[in-house]
């Protein structure tokens, strides 16, 4: 079946979730998985676990400097419905780590860490369900750090985020402000989930929780009837234009609405219940100016996850120390939030950000003044 590439980003949750399901063949430099054992991970609930399993993939090999540290390592952190093979996905890894792309893989060392409930790492489908300790961005927050410190890596090059990851991007540069060179937030705003992003959240929840065959999360069955309702992440994250093009008729609309409910038949009901409630716990907001690194936050003017009516990034980024925002006008080839998995869109930005002579660190202007 062929779609259109609005149909194509409205299926992106699906998509994502398949990308944890099998691993695509190792097309960049030295990619390779692996897993980081936590033992007994305290959540900040006050709940724990035992262990914890943290799953990374990375590109490229670490570089050592004079020190004898590693200088080219980068943080990719994706969004709420993703893992970290969601930035090897066409329209994301070619852009970004092909050779001569911003972050190419021959220069920097990657990681693309699955957060904490997704892909390979710890989650509640993996048998304690509705048992699972309560987590939030700021245990997923923590497991990431995890995986960097278990790497050797006292310094990130750069905490690049897209949607949830973008928002984890912002929490990075204030729990760990000495930690990073840079930081780049894609489609993400530094406030707390509120208004209409914390209503459609919480339908889905209430959906999952409404469904009669969910039974308090100790289901043996995988209940189904909630699928019902979870076109509604592709309503909030693919953009109007999109949807119209995809879906011009009554009967258009119906067909879509069909293929996205088959498209969820994998779905997880604790997995997405867990997903979209951990975002409680989120709001930089108020230690912005704990921030030490620069700054580069990207959003869409069609983000309706994001929407630029708040009003809120410029008066976000006068308390950052170092800060540029962009926004992404609309034009036929943004997605909405769905913009994010189009790397064309923003690495033109990426590419500028990292070719700042105040961002560079020392190894890249010597490689720059090399070149020339």
């Amino acid at each position: 079946m062929r779609f259109s590439h609005a149909a194509w980003g409205a299926l992106a949750a699906v998509s994502m979730i398949a990308s944890s399901l099998a691993a695509p063949a190792a097309t960049y430099p030295e990619q390779r998985e692996g897993d980081v054992v936590v033992k007994e991970f305290r959540f900040t609930s006050g709940e724990s676990l035992p262990e914890v399993r943290l799953h990374y993939t990375t590109l490229g090999t670490p570089r050592r400097n004079a020190a004898g540290e590693i200088d080219n390592a980068v943080l990719a952190l994706h969004g709420t419905t993703g893992t970290g093979k969601a930035f090897l996905l066409p329209t994301l890894g070619p852009e970004l780590f092909a050779e001569g792309a911003p972050l190419d893989a021959k220069r920097y060392f990657v990681i693309l860490p699955d957060g904490l409930g997704r892909g390979g790492s710890t989650k509640p489908s993996d048998g304690l369900k509705a048992r699972f300790p309560r987590y939030g961005y700021s245990d997923v927050v923590a497991g990431q750090k995890a995986v960097v410190d278990s790497l050797g890596i006292k310094r990130l090059r750069l905490v690049l985020g897209t949607s949830m990851g973008g928002m984890q991007a912002w929490m990075w540069g204030e729990r760990y402000p000495q930690a990073m060179d840079l930081v780049m937030a894609v489609a993400s705003q530094p406030i707390p989930v509120s208004g209409r992003n914390a209503l459609w959240r919480r339908l889905l929840i209430e959906g999952i929780r409404s469904d009669p065959d969910w039974k308090g999360g100790e289901y043996t069955q995988p209940p189904t009837r909630f699928r019902r309702i979870l076109p509604i992440f592709t309503i909030m994250t693919e953009s109007v234009l999109g949807l119209q093009k995809d879906a011009p008729t009554h009967a258009g609309a119906n067909a879509l609405y069909d293929r996205l409910i088959a498209g969820f038949d994998k779905a997880d009901a604790n997995d997405w219940l867990y997903w979209f409630d951990s975002s409680y716990d989120y709001d930089p907001s108020p230690d912005l100016d704990k921030i030490e690194a620069p700054v580069l936050a990207v959003n869409f003017a069609d983000d309706e996850l994001n929407p630029p009516q708040l009003d809120v990034m410029n008066d976000a980024m006068a308390k950052v120390k170092n800060g540029r925002f962009v926004l992404v006008p609309v034009s036929p080839e943004t997605h909405g939030h769905q913009s994010l998995r189009f790397a064309n869109l923003w690495k033109g930005y990426l590419a500028e950000f990292l070719a700042t002579p105040a961002a560079q660190s020392s190894a890249e202007r010597r490689d720059s003044s090399e070149r020339r």
